[in-house]
């Protein structure tokens, strides 16, 4: 049951990410939000592992393989959403640029995985990036943001190659392990290189309002234990392509979410290029 249901409960409570974020972000620098997050799990997941007796990998190279697959979905990943949104990049054009990972995915595992590439494949990668072209395209087309264009999309292009690569890692090398041990090993560096990032660009500011805390709970329960546990748990039971897929579905699921709570809209130009990425995703999904 909980594996028939994981895909949709996964795709809902991941698209939810990016309103948090933007949610809490107006009043915390975005490394030193993770960092208070990734503490509370770490916390929170050491106990939950302690209390139930759960067995810790007792080979060194498990760890260091679970650590890296945690820090390019977590540290990497996360830290170039959370910059981008905070930069100015609206949470629905986020989700967007980060939901073509099924593309790039598709494409890593004919190189990584020994996956063949079919060319409906490559007509589905080349059509996703048209469409992710005209939905930026068509978002800043106007004078209301004054932050530079680069200064928005590099830190999400970072996150979905990120992604991308701690999908394809974790399914070739610990595609399986306790969700609750490896959760633990996954945050702890993770944390250290956001710390360290935080210590090079960031000043550690933080207002505790009444807003960030409830995005703080809901990233902390919802997302780090409730979606990733999914996701681990998703990478396990299927093929990377076939979990990467589902990430097709968090853009309209996130814009639709960012309309309904912030009113953020789409230009008739995004609008199609939302429409070809989709097209795009489903033609390199492998059935």
């Amino acid at each position: 049951m909980l594996l028939r249901i994981a895909p949709f409960l996964f795709v809902f409570l991941w698209s939810t990410g990016f309103v948090g974020a933007k949610f809490g972000l107006p009043y915390a620098e975005p490394l030193s939000f993770l960092l208070v997050r990734y503490f509370f799990v770490i916390g929170l997941m050491t106990l939950l592992a302690l209390a139930t007796k759960a067995p810790w990998p007792t080979d060194a190279r498990r760890w260091f393989h679970i650590g890296v697959s945690g820090v390019l979905v977590h540290a990497f990943y996360l830290g170039g959403v959370f910059v981008a949104i905070k930069h100015g990049l609206p949470a629905g054009i986020t989700a967007l640029l980060v939901g073509m990972q099924p593309l790039l995915t598709a494409f890593g595992a004919g190189a990584f995985l020994g996956e063949a590439v079919t060319r409906r494949q490559w007509l589905g990668l080349a059509l996703g990036f048209v469409g992710v072209f005209l939905v930026v395209s068509g978002k800043f087309g106007g004078p209301e943001n004054d932050t530079p264009l680069l200064a928005m999309l590099i830190p999400a292009v970072v996150a979905l190659l990120a992604i991308t690569a701690g999908t394809l890692y974790q399914k070739r090398f610990c595609p399986s392990f306790d969700l609750r041990t490896g959760s633990v090993i996954q945050f702890l560096p993770t944390a250290a290189i956001t710390a360290v990032a935080i210590f090079l660009f960031e000043d550690f500011h933080i207002e505790w309002a009444p807003q960030f805390i409830f995005a703080l709970g809901w990233l902390v329960l919802v997302l780090s234990l409730g979606a990733i546990s999914l996701l681990n748990l998703l990478i396990r039971s299927g093929s990377a392509v076939n979990v990467a897929s589902l990430f097709y579905l968090t853009p309209p699921t996130t814009a639709l979410i960012a309309w309904a709570i912030f009113g953020e809209t789409l230009t008739g130009a995004a609008l199609a290029g939302m429409v070809l990425a989709v097209g795009g995703v489903w033609l390199a999904r492998k059935t």
